[in-house]
């Protein structure tokens, strides 16, 4: 029981606040001398240096560094702007643009703290402005902001790829279908809503600045093109075998810089920026991983992977009971702990069982990720809600942003549950 014990001391002193990867790592060398001796991390230079080398993980840096760029580039602004105009005459227009702009930001950045900061900057004061409820402009902002958890190229498909052993590209193909489900469920609700209460997402007052509604579709044109053409390259030479994903991050980040140039914010200033964030982030990953690998060991050889494996294996249902109580466990951790600690140490922990029982390796990645996007927006501790309260105006209190996002939640477990239950309409089996 020694490692149960190990994993539990682990929880606690994430809730008490002690860092990630120095409180895997402690609890890992304290535990694993107790019970092997010092001896039990014999290997674990072997197991650094396989994760220095490993090319898969590799695209994390440069799909950061792609995402920071372009969050230098004031895509955002652009295209929101765009978006607005297109959309402000329909009731709930300009939640509408939200969304797709959190779609089109998710696909072409993946980073989830510029999104959301960028569209709370940007959207929030002016769905306020036009007497948006505050709710519903704070749900749909974070949400938005998370959709680079599962649209393609996303960082956690990435790391869920290297921990399950999965080819990314695959997992970018399979999340597709499951990402403009989840966009047209959001802008469902949003036009549900308006319809049901239009005084609380008003359509926009017509435009008087001279510009014909062809005008207006010509510069949202101009607005989405070069970053959907980035999208189309990065993603598009993965889809057709042309290049890894680990090339496509690469082409991903020179064709950022290309972008930036268009936008006129390109300086060298910029560059070393964005390098210097992307630094500081993949740091933090791969520190994460570190301490994350010397914990796995120290769980393995104290035995207690057999302890849960034989737990899981003999819950009621078989494999439709495991899935349900992993799923349900990774949900209640993503109120507490970030999506890297869980896809470390939570992940490899459930794959084992989940390839005993044959279940599909594509099909659990995709319901993990689905489910680790719902962390973002999960009180007490979703990134994304602390990302937009950081931005937001006074008269917003954290608890319209709580409010706000239940809708959310709930439409994104609807989802997953849809994935739990029909893979074959989303091509997972």
């Amino acid at each position: 029981m020694i490692g149960i014990v190990m994993f539990a001391v682990a929880l606690l002193m994430l809730l008490l606040g002690f860092p990630v990867a120095f409180t895997f790592g402690g609890v890992a060398l304290a535990f694993g001398v107790f019970a092997e001796g010092p001896e039990i991390f014999a290997f674990m230079p072997f197991r650094i240096q396989s994760i220095m080398e490993n090319t898969t993980l590799m695209a994390v840096p440069l799909f950061i560094f792609m995402g920071i760029v372009l969050q230098k580039t004031r895509l955002a602004e652009q295209l929101l702007e765009a978006m607005g105009k297109l959309f402000g005459g329909v009731r709930g227009g300009l939640a509408i643009s939200t969304v797709l702009v959190g779609a089109l930001l998710a696909a072409s950045t993946g980073v989830v703290g510029a999104s959301v900061v960028a569209m709370g900057l940007i959207s929030l004061p002016v769905m306020l402005k036009y007497n948006y409820d505050k709710s519903l402009a704070c749900g749909t902002i974070c949400a938005s902001g998370t959709l680079g958890q599962i649209i393609p190229p996303s960082i956690i498909l990435i790391i869920l790829g290297d921990v399950l052993g999965i080819p990314v590209g695959d997992l970018f193909k399979a999340a597709v279908g499951p990402g403009f489900i989840l966009i047209g469920v959001y802008i469902i609700y949003i036009l549900f809503y308006a319809w049901l209460k239009p005084e609380k997402a008003p359509a926009l007052p017509l435009d008087n600045d001279g510009s014909s509604k062809r005008q207006q579709y010509v510069k949202a044109l101009i607005a989405i093109v070069p970053p959907l053409t980035l999208i189309l390259v990065v993603l598009g030479s993965i889809f057709a075998g042309i290049a890894t994903p680990t090339e496509s991050s690469a082409l991903g980040g020179v064709g950022a810089i290309i972008l930036a140039t268009l936008y006129r914010q390109f300086s060298w200033k910029m560059v070393l920026d964005s390098a210097s964030e992307t630094v500081k982030v993949t740091a933090m990953v791969f520190a994460i991983l570190l301490g994350a690998t010397a914990f796995s060991m120290a769980f393995t050889y104290t035995g207690g992977d057999y302890i849960v494996e034989e737990i899981l294996t003999d819950l009621p249902g078989g494999t439709t009971g495991f899935l349900i109580l992993s799923m349900l466990a990774i949900l209640v951790l993503g109120f507490f702990i970030d999506f890297v600690e869980i896809s470390f140490i939570i992940v490899p922990i459930l794959a084992p069982v989940a390839d005993a029982l044959g279940i599909a390796p594509v099909w659990f990645a995709i319901l993990i990720a689905m489910n680790l996007q719902t962390s973002f927006l999960t009180p007490p501790f979703g990134f994304s809600l602390f990302y937009l309260k950081g931005v937001s105006p006074p008269e917003v209190r954290t608890i319209d942003i709580y409010r706000g996002v239940m809708p959310f939640i709930l439409m994104q477990v609807a989802v997953l549950v849809s994935i739990l239950l029909f893979p074959g309409f989303y091509g997972l089996t």
